[in-house]
């Protein structure tokens, strides 16, 4: 069976009401069909196993009343927009939060493991505090093991206790003080570590590469037919995980991009026809430059991987900061660090490297194109001062500690994680979907890409806001003009 799948029946099946200006004697009903995505259980392959009644109950800090605790039938749509003119249909994902019976066994029996994977980004440090309080304030859990180094650190080293005392400032912290790497996924090893340090919890902080192994691993776990919990807490400050509203970090990390998009700007607008050029993160999806750019409004034009360009000739990319810098005296660039590779010249050892995750290894996009405006602006103006300045703040912007925003919502996906295994789920992901929290079966977010939509609203208010060319338009005309 796969891991997710969507019930046959219905969970609702309604009219939708006409609106003021409808004509309501209408002889079609449009109608909204909802069905839930399964989510996997330990009890599909651990038949016995008990069910008690939620610590929560008697938590001196909780006092749960009706609504408290959700149901099997809470559930949250993956499509919020419908058409009221015909009938429409839409998945949906089980609610996130307490249930008022649990699968946990003894609290002195629980032992939970908690792992941080791949890159920095901000907010690591308060997804493992808001773990460690959860597990130990709201369901009495007092064997709570930190991984260091990775997949790698299941079975290369001792977990290292943690408990509130010990954690309790981690969140005004960058980085990850469990230490972290890439690739070391052995899977017959990560599991073996897991059964033999007794592990019936596992937390797994991570990109979408170390949600893919998180699947591995909880199949296995299931094919072995152990009562261990897998939960995914993705983890990228590129906000390429699909499906969930947005990753932790994110908006830490375009709050911080302005820093640098204002250097830039100070920079390109301090010198005689300037140019500054600002690096963002964004591998395969130009989602923190996007945001940076509308956010900082001194942005010229913003380069994404979704989107083509070109350099040289009518509507490129030479042409527009020409114009730019000849009416304002300056521009300024931002660059996600995955756009244009296929521009850049490649050494034929280049062609085929990656890094430790299995991903091609990235040119320098900034410093390339640093490079080829420079020749550009000796060749076509050759007597006149030309100044380009080149910042990436990639690593000061992964480093830094989450901001106030993004360390509320690590709190919320934490907190979230924890009582979805509480409630015998595994197998699955912690996220918020249109706007509420959720639990999303881990194949379907391992396997979902979140990347900018350059046709809808949001890519055009940026070239709204920049004025840039549209290069995909443009080069498809200048092919036409060829004879």
């Amino acid at each position: 069976m796969a891991v997710s799948y969507t019930e046959a029946n219905n969970l609702t099946t309604a009219p939708i009401p006409c609106s003021p200006n409808q004509n309501c004697n209408s002889t079609a009903t449009a109608a909204l069909s909802i069905s839930a995505v399964q989510l996997p259980h330990l009890t599909d392959y651990l038949h016995d196993l008990q069910t008690r009644t939620n610590p929560l109950e008697h938590n001196p800090f909780y006092r749960p009343s009706d609504g408290f605790y959700i149901t099997d039938s809470d559930v949250v749509l993956c499509h919020v927009v419908h058409d009221l003119s015909s009938p429409s249909h839409s998945a949906a994902y089980h609610r996130a939060g307490p249930r008022n019976r649990v699968f946990l066994d003894q609290p002195s029996r629980t032992r939970a493991a908690i792992v941080t994977c791949g890159g920095l980004c901000p907010g690591l440090n308060t997804v493992i505090r808001e773990l460690v309080v959860g597990l130990w304030d709201l369901y009495g859990v007092r064997q709570i093991f930190g991984v260091k180094a990775g997949y790698r650190g299941f079975y290369s080293s001792e977990p290292v206790e943690l408990n509130p005392k010990l954690v309790h400032n981690w969140h005004q912290k960058g980085g990850t003080a469990l230490e972290t790497s890439r690739g070391g996924f052995d899977l017959q090893k990560i599991v073996d570590g897991i059964q033999d340090h007794g592990f019936n919890q596992v937390y797994i902080i991570g990109g979408d590469g170390a949600m893919g192994g998180a699947v591995k691993i909880f199949d296995e776990i299931r094919r072995r037919r152990l009562n261990i919990s897998v939960t995914g807490i993705p983890k990228t400050v590129d906000n390429d995980v699909g499906i969930i509203d947005r990753s932790f970090g994110f908006q830490t990390a375009v709050e911080r991009a302005q820093e640098a998009i204002s250097a830039a700007y100070v920079e390109a607008e301090s010198a005689v026809n300037g140019i500054g050029i600002v690096k963002l993160m964004g591998r395969s999806t130009g989602h923190i430059a996007l945001h940076a750019t509308l956010s900082s409004r001194e942005v010229d034009c913003c380069l994404i991987p979704e989107i083509d360009f070109y350099l040289e000739g009518k509507g490129g990319l030479f042409e527009f900061l020409e114009q730019q810098v000849k009416e304002n005296g300056h521009a300024v660039l931002v660059v996600a660090e995955g756009a244009g590779q296929d521009l850049i010249p490649r050494k034929d050892a280049q062609m085929s490297e990656k890094d430790e995750s299995g991903n091609p290894v990235l040119l320098d996009v900034g410093s390339w194109l640093k490079s080829e405006l420079k020749k550009w602006w000796a060749r076509d103006h050759p007597d006149e001062l030309f100044t380009v300045k080149y910042i990436d703040p990639t690593y000061m912007i992964r480093a830094v500690p989450a901001n106030a925003t993004d360390n509320l919502y690590c709190t919320l996906l934490a907190h979230s994680a924890i009582h979805g295994v509480m409630a015998g789920y595994t197998g699955f992901v912690s996220g918020r979907v249109n706007g509420n929290y959720a639990y999303i079966p881990l194949e379907e977010v391992a396997q979902a890409k979140s990347e900018v939509n350059i046709n809808d609203h949001k890519w055009a208010w940026v070239r709204s806001v920049t004025n840039q060319p549209d290069f995909v338009r443009n080069h498809t005309l200048n092919h036409a003009d060829i004879p």
